[in-house]
């Protein structure tokens, strides 16, 4: 029986405390525990086995059941301390609970009598108030009454005393009262329901339009559009008529304007008629002359007729500026074959001096007023030294200013600029024609002036410098510049870049690559393009000191139009409209005198290089086998340096405004030589150790002279530039390594080999087979040391390419084939 109501007890305990999976979460977030009594999934058999999980580990039951009735009794004593402390607690609250709702009775109270309070106060002054506010009421109405029966009285005066003044022509009256009546007007919109205010508002309009028609027609009389003769002139009655029109219709006041000005400039149309011979470009003159009369003419006259305000001078020459390019658009179409360019630049010059002059007489204000007519965009600012005189010059001036020379202050912008002048625009081709043609004389004066005066001499002070015609060139080009950007800076600017183009392509073909002097051989003679390809042998001639000055001269000519042609697509950039931008490109050209640059150092390197074809040779014919001692430097060392001191000196001197053109010259020269004289030595053989010897002392001669060369024969000493240092050592390091090879002994072959390796770094069998030549050695040792060469050679990485040499970086000698291997593609593809 115990054991089944222990039993039934358990069922009942198990029952009792199921949790829901939400509520064990919660438990496990507010009580985290690691016992595994506390896991939801307890399992009592696992438990067990865990505190005994041997037989051994029974002996131990007693401590483990003692223990857990420990734990069971702590738990017991806990649940009842928190029991009643619950019993307590909710008691307690109960209390507290009901205190608060006696509390929130007696203040729901207090409230309700604050509020009974309040709406009784209110009501006290609703009462209080309620005359005052009637009287506020009928103060506000009585005075808005009041006045609206001022305004009524004043407007219907008034309108009585308008109608009576406009029949009498009394406008210097009606001007001050027009304005009051519409404005007293203003008030009475509301009441337009109102037929008596709508009546004294029409009666307002009919008055306004009567005004207007009488005026007009007042104006028609004193200054009738049509006849010989004026039959009135200025009046006061007219200039009051003009303050009336101030207070019409703006309409008024425009057809006033429009008719005064037409019936002012009639007389210009019939002088200046199309069939007129003053109306043609060589007369322009006198249609300018014409209006500053008629200008001066009104102001005396007219001046205090039409208000200030209304800028009628201005308006008088914008009118006459309109008429005037409608009229030579018109008498060019038709005469177009006699537009000439010195008649077209005359009369573009007299008409912006015009314009100029409008600019500072008129401010520009009335621009935007006439219908139909914008106010030109203002010019972009520019800073292009080419055109820093082209404020206020003359269009046709020829000023000979340096390029160089700051540019003088930008003028203010003019808002007449081309309201005449855009006339002109569609016969700019004559112009760019013109120019195309003079551009073609000046290249072909400077080919007949260069012929004549022969090439730069040598010791001169001409000798180097930039050619006189590179600056005739561009200052020439500045001229056309400032011309055509006064005229347009549309689609004829593009025009005159594209003759830019082709007299910079021709100036650099026919000036500069033209003149270079040309080598000649047995052959018959050697062009630009055949003078980049490699020549052995001492048959090419040296250049003489003049035409080396020449080659100089061309040089610092091409780096100067270099410079100046980027300048020169910078200011047409500026100058040119935002949209045609893009199409301003002088690159092509630049290249071109690149090339030049590139050719004239390539002519100078193979000159000097060629020169010393014959000390190398004689280096490759001496008995090298047969030297018994060593000595000074041989005779062809000394050949090779002498040459280098006459020459070099005198490009340095020549190309001083270009340095960094002489530093590519030594460089190029020292690629161009040092693999020459390595190849010359390797025909040294056989060699002896003594004339390895002297080999050895002459390389380090000419390595010496060669650091020295970008400063050689001059009196102020310069560091050679790095990178030309590097070269030279490189270069002459591996002659110097060759050297040192053929000198070690061949025996045994397994260390001369390493040595080989160790030194030279080159896995190329060519080279070792040239090197085993130097020594002497015969076939047979040869083959034998070629095989060990191969065997020794380290094993080159994975996936990486064979080549010859021992994974390091090119050579002087094959960087330069490589280098002239490109050259040689370039010129071919030129």
């Amino acid at each position: 029986m115990m054991e089944e109501e222990e039993f039934e007890l358990a069922e009942d305990l198990e029952a009792i405390l199921h949790l829901t999976p939400e509520v064990q979460l919660a438990i496990e977030q507010v009580f985290p525990s690691q016992d595994p009594l506390d896991r939801a999934d307890f399992n009592a058999v696992e438990y067990i086995n865990t505190l005994f999980p041997t037989e051994q580990s029974l002996a131990n039951i007693d401590d483990v059941v003692n223990k857990i009735r420990l734990k069971i009794r702590r738990l017991d004593d806990n649940i009842r301390t928190v029991v009643r402390g619950q019993t307590n607690v909710g008691q307690d609250g109960r209390q507290a609970l009901e205190e608060a709702q006696i509390a929130i009775q007696q203040l729901f109270g207090k409230i309700k009598d604050i509020k009974d309070k309040a709406e009784k106060s209110e009501q006290m002054v609703k009462e209080i108030t309620r005359d005052i506010k009637q009287l506020d009421h009928a103060k506000r109405h009585l005075t808005t009454s009041i006045t609206t029966l001022n305004h009524l009285h004043m407007l219907a005066g008034g309108v009585d005393s308008l109608e009576a003044m406009t029949r009498k022509r009394q406008y210097g009256e009606v001007a001050n009262l027009l304005q009051g009546v519409v404005n007293v007007l203003e008030h009475f919109h509301k009441y337009m329901g109102i037929p008596q205010i709508r009546q004294l508002s029409e009666r307002v309009k009919a008055a306004q339009s009567e005004l207007g028609t009488q005026i007009l027609a007042d104006f028609e009389e004193s200054f009738p559009s049509q006849g010989s003769k004026r039959q009135g002139g200025p009046s006061n009655v007219l200039r009051d008529a003009c303050l009336v029109a101030n207070v019409l219709d703006p309409r008024i006041k425009q057809e006033i304007i429009k008719k005064f000005i037409r019936q002012h400039l009639s007389e210009y149309l019939v002088l200046f008629q199309e069939n007129q011979d003053v109306a043609w470009l060589d007369k322009i003159d006198r249609r300018y002359a014409w209006i500053k009369r008629q200008l001066v003419d009104y102001e005396e006259k007219y001046g205090r007729m039409f208000p200030e305000e209304w800028s009628m001078t201005e308006r008088i020459a914008v009118e006459f500026c309109h008429i005037t390019r409608v009229e030579l658009a018109k008498v060019m179409r038709t005469r177009a074959k006699e537009i000439e360019v010195k008649l077209l630049l005359f009369a573009i010059q007299r008409t912006t001096n015009f314009e100029g002059l409008l600019a500072k007489r008129f401010t520009g204000c009335t621009l935007t007023d006439i219908p139909g007519k914008k106010r030109p965009e203002s010019p972009l600012e520019s800073t292009n030294p080419f055109l820093d005189d082209d404020a206020g010059e003359d269009v046709g001036a020829d000023k000979d200013e340096d390029l160089a020379k700051p540019r003088k202050p930008k003028a203010p912008d003019n808002p007449f600029h081309g309201i005449v002048s855009k006339c002109f625009e569609p016969h700019l081709y004559v112009y760019i024609e013109s120019q195309d043609k003079n551009l073609g004389e000046l290249i072909d004066r400077f080919v007949a002036d260069f012929r004549a005066q022969g090439p730069p001499k040598a010791g001169t002070e001409e000798g180097g410098a930039v050619l006189p015609s590179c600056a005739d060139l561009f200052v020439y080009y500045k001229k056309c510049m400032v011309q055509c950007s006064q005229l347009s800076t549309g689609e004829p600017m593009i025009a005159l870049t594209t003759i830019f183009q082709k007299f910079l392509r021709e100036y650099a073909w026919k000036i500069l690559s033209g003149n270079l002097p040309k080598s000649s051989s047995n052959s018959g003679g050697l062009t630009i393009s055949s003078l980049l390809k490699e020549k052995d042998g001492p048959e090419a001639a040296k250049f003489t000191m003049d035409e080396l000055c020449l080659i100089c001269s061309i040089l610092s000519t091409a780096e100067y139009c270099l410079a100046t042609t980027q300048q020169l697509e910078e200011k047409l950039k500026e100058k040119v409209d935002k949209v045609l931008v893009e199409r301003i490109n002088l690159t092509g050209e630049m290249d071109t005198f690149s090339t030049v640059i590139s050719n004239s150092i390539q002519l100078i390197v193979q000159d000097i290089d060629a020169a010393c074809d014959p000390a190398l040779t004689a280096m490759s014919k001496m008995p090298w086998q047969s030297v018994e001692h060593v000595g000074d430097q041989s005779p062809y060392v000394t050949s090779i340096i002498m040459h280098i001191k006459q020459n070099v000196p005198i490009i340095r001197e020549n190309l001083a405004s270009t340095r960094k053109y002489f530093t590519q010259f030594c460089i190029k020269f020292t690629n161009s030589f040092i693999p020459k004289f390595i190849n010359h030595l390797f025909r040294c053989k056989p060699i002896s150790m003594v004339g390895a010897e002297q080999l050895l002392l002459d390389t380090h001669s000419l390595k010496t002279v060669l650091l020295d060369l970008p400063s050689i024969g001059s009196q102020v000493l310069r560091k050679a530039p790095a990178s030309y240092t590097k070269i030279v050592v490189k270069g002459m390091t591996r002659a110097e390594m060759i050297l040192k090879v053929v000198m070690a002994p061949h025996e045994p072959p397994v260390v001369f080999v390493d040595n080989y390796i160790k030194l030279l770094a080159d896995g190329n069998p060519e080279t070792f087979q040239k090197i085993l030549d130097m020594k002497g050695l015969k076939r047979s040792e040869q083959s034998s040391m070629l095989e060990l060469f191969r065997q020794r050679l380290p094993t080159p990485p994975s996936g990486a390419d064979s080549g010859p040499s021992l994974f390091s970086a090119p050579t002087p000698e094959q960087e330069s084939s490589r280098i002239r291997k490109l050259e040689k593609l370039i010129k071919k593809r030129l």
